[in-house]
């Protein structure tokens, strides 16, 4: 058993976990005609929860409750990975991306997100206004302006050959390229980082 847990608390290498993530894809429309996607299930837990006086939100959610029950198995395997299979060896991070984050002030490489942003010292602060409040803002419209998630565009929607998913994959990697290389510098040193 402790080589079992050994075994699985090691970080898996791309070419056995990129297939696990893709089989996904055919297991869930062979099994149930379903589609892969992560943001949708948002959408059921409101209409499960608001009342039914919004159209958006008046549909049989019910339908889609192997959804929710997705994302809870997604936390609850977060939860047992993070208590009890954590590796812990430090992260592999290259020394450019290293020296990169550096020079943004962000020094801490144990952690899967760094500590120097994502803490609760940081929640109350022009950092966390930036990076939770509208950050979270700007993901939730981006991925109800783009009709999906980057995971439900980028695994379902491409392998499904949707022409939609496709373009906004390929908006989702431009933003991010510029997010990265041009705007969050100046962003750090506006909030103060």
């Amino acid at each position: 058993m402790n080589q079992f847990i050994e075994w699985i608390s090691q970080p898996w290498p791309w070419y056995v976990a990129g297939p696990m993530i893709g089989l996904t894809v055919p297991a869930l429309l062979i099994l149930g005609n379903k589609s892969f996607g992560i943001s949708s299930s948002l959408r059921h837990i409101c209409a499960a929860c608001v009342p039914a006086g919004i159209p958006f939100f008046s549909y049989n959610w019910k339908k889609e409750m192997w959804n929710l029950l997705f994302v809870l198995g997604v936390g609850i395997g977060g939860f047992i990975a993070m208590n009890f299979l954590a590796n812990p060896n430090t992260i592999v991070i290259s020394e450019a991306t290293q020296a990169d984050l550096s020079a943004l002030g962000i020094t801490s490489f144990s952690d899967l997100m760094p500590s120097d942003i994502f803490s609760w010292s940081n929640v109350f602060t022009a950092k966390g206004l930036l990076f939770f409040v509208i950050g979270g803002f700007l993901v939730g419209f981006g991925t109800r302006y783009a009709g999906g998630c980057t995971s439900g565009h980028a695994i379902m929607g491409i392998s499904s050959l949707q022409w939609a998913s496709l373009v906004a994959t390929i908006f989702f990697m431009i933003g991010g390229f510029l997010m990265t290389h041009v705007l969050l510098e100046p962003l750090m040193k506006l909030v103060g980082f």
